[in-house]
């Protein structure tokens, strides 16, 4: 294994998962303020799983994220 290829094969990976995530999340949260389900002072309780299927590999990562 290159672990030069390697680790840039996993840093291109997470990176899309973050753009990705995180204009869900915006999304999600813009819409949820607009049809009155937030009120935009919230703390959301996140996670987020991380699997690979060959490996058997599923972790969650938790997190909260605050709105004011």
């Amino acid at each position: 294994m290159d672990e030069d290829i390697f680790n840039m094969q996993v840093r291109k990976f997470l990176k899309q998962v973050g753009v990705n995530a995180q204009r869900e999340i915006e999304m999600a949260v813009r819409a949820a303020i607009a049809d009155g389900r937030l009120k935009g002072d919230e703390k959301l309780v996140a996670r987020a799983t991380i699997s690979l299927e060959a490996l058997g590999l599923s972790k969650d990562i938790e997190g909260t994220i605050d709105l004011a």
